[in-house]
């Protein structure tokens, strides 16, 4: 049709397994993505907390999908956490220290939209966090 758009690249189904760990641990599921920005579905599981990072040149828009939770974020001298469920949206914006924790009995499942597109793994640092974080918890290398 000439427009530009591929069956490819316009639509693509959540997948069951997950296609990596984000340095902060979680599962990510990849969705679409364009030139300026990407959209992840991203899980972590009831009892678990996410190693806390900072990203160096993207931010993020979250909207959570399922579970409950907490989000704790830090940016400069101001620092928050916030209670997260179902129908409720955040933003992680570029440099901001963040760290989250299911809090629920089900797994808590956000949808992440990261502009610009997520670049590669040197873009998340670690940093220090609000909350420990288990051995056992620590993220695994993707299979």
């Amino acid at each position: 049709m000439g427009d530009g758009i591929s069956q490819d690249q316009d639509y693509k189904r959540l997948a069951k397994d997950y296609d990596t760990l984000a340095p902060d641990g979680s599962e990510i599921r990849l969705l679409s993505a364009t030139s300026r920005g990407s959209m992840v579905h991203c899980t972590l599981n009831p009892g678990e907390v996410s190693v806390s990072v900072a990203h160096r040149t993207v931010e993020e828009v979250w909207y959570v999908l399922e579970g409950t939770g907490q989000v704790w974020r830090r940016q400069g001298d101001e620092e928050r956490v916030v209670e997260v469920s179902p129908g409720g949206s955040l933003t992680i914006p570029v440099g901001a220290h963040f760290q989250f924790r299911a809090t629920g009995d089900c797994p808590l499942r956000i949808l992440i939209v990261t502009m610009p597109p997520w670049p590669g793994p040197d873009e998340a640092y670690r940093v220090a966090g609000r909350w420990s974080v288990p051995p056992q918890d620590e993220p695994k290398s993707p299979a």
